[in-house]
């Protein structure tokens, strides 16, 4: 069933979506990063001592369905990798991740949950935690060895780079950024795509990896064309959410075409696309037809931004 919840009036769902997108699921945080206390190793130390500590194992954190669960810090002695996560603006409350190796029998599935699946449950305090703790471990986990001389590395300044042993050179953490695209003709309709690595009948949003040499707007105009066909025009800023999938920012626009009879998927990356008016997403969404992309993702808030109300459906997941 569709339960809608207005985010828009009457008046702002005659054609042109209003503003930028708000509530970005993990774009939420009111974590304060302290970024300042990084190089006193001291006063890591004792953020370290107060500290709440959240569990990273693999690409789960330490949860349940609706909120993170913290340890303190006496029941990791010297185990793992620490990542400072920042201070509660509140009450100054330190708060770090701990990355320990997939297996550790203290972390069953039952005490663990994947951004994915509790990410859009979290307050905002919370959801800016994870997805600092998930990038940063995702990071950590990818770069051990230096990328100049191939020496084993070690976590510095509270986890925010990577030193080679060897010769002190730092490294740091890196995000690709993407651009994702709400695609609209001038019949205020929208295209969607469906991708073969998906789930059987979601459609989504275009999106595609900014590439070297390219702004986000060039790249709006390329990959839109690669995948579905259509030339755009009038690119406008929506808003943009970390995404650490592995290492992602996604960077969303909108886009106008004045042809809509061009649009043909690539057949590769994008094997079906769709038009849209908001009377057949309703239907579509209602008989099951179409699958939209989940809670947490940006494409789903870029959809109902359109669409003009929150949509309540059944999440759907990667196989």
């Amino acid at each position: 069933m569709l339960v809608v919840s207005p985010i828009m009036s009457a008046s702002e769902m005659s054609g042109k979506p209003a503003g930028r997108l708000k509530n970005l699921t993990l774009a939420r945080s009111q974590i304060d990063r302290a970024s300042e206390l990084r190089t006193d190793s001291a006063a890591m130390k004792k953020q370290w001592e107060d500290a709440k500590v959240l569990v990273v194992v693999g690409n789960s954190l330490s949860a349940n369905d609706e909120e993170l669960i913290y340890y303190s810090p006496r029941d990791f002695g010297d185990e793992g990798e620490r990542y400072f996560l920042g201070l509660e603006p509140s009450n100054g409350q330190s708060y770090f991740a701990i990355h320990l190796p997939v297996g550790d029998e203290r972390f069953s599935e039952e005490k663990l949950r994947t951004l994915r699946q509790v990410g859009a449950n979290l307050s905002d305090l919370e959801a800016g935690l994870a997805v600092h703790a998930i990038a940063l471990a995702n990071w950590h986990t990818t770069h051990p060895c230096c990328s100049r001389c191939g020496a084993p590395t070690r976590v510095d300044l509270g986890g925010a780079v990577r030193i080679c042993t060897a010769d002190e050179t730092q490294h740091h953490p890196r995000t690709d950024p993407a651009v994702i695209v709400l695609i609209r003709d001038n019949a205020d309709r929208i295209l969607l795509g469906h991708q073969p690595i998906w789930p059987v009948r979601r459609f989504s949003a275009f999106a595609g990896f900014v590439e070297p040499g390219e702004s986000f707007e060039q790249c709006v105009e390329r990959e839109v064309f690669e995948e579905s066909g259509v030339k755009v025009h009038s690119v406008s800023y929506l808003g943009s959410q970390p995404w650490p999938f592995p290492a992602s920012i996604m960077i969303a626009y909108e886009a106008i075409t004045d042809d809509a009879s061009t649009a043909k998927a690539d057949g590769i990356e994008i094997t079906e696309i769709r038009w849209f008016t908001r009377a057949e997403m309703k239907l579509a969404v209602e008989s099951g037809e179409v699958l939209l992309p989940p809670r947490i993702s940006v494409a789903r808030r870029m959809i109902e931004h359109w669409y003009g109300a929150e949509i309540e459906t059944d999440e759907s997941w990667r196989p």
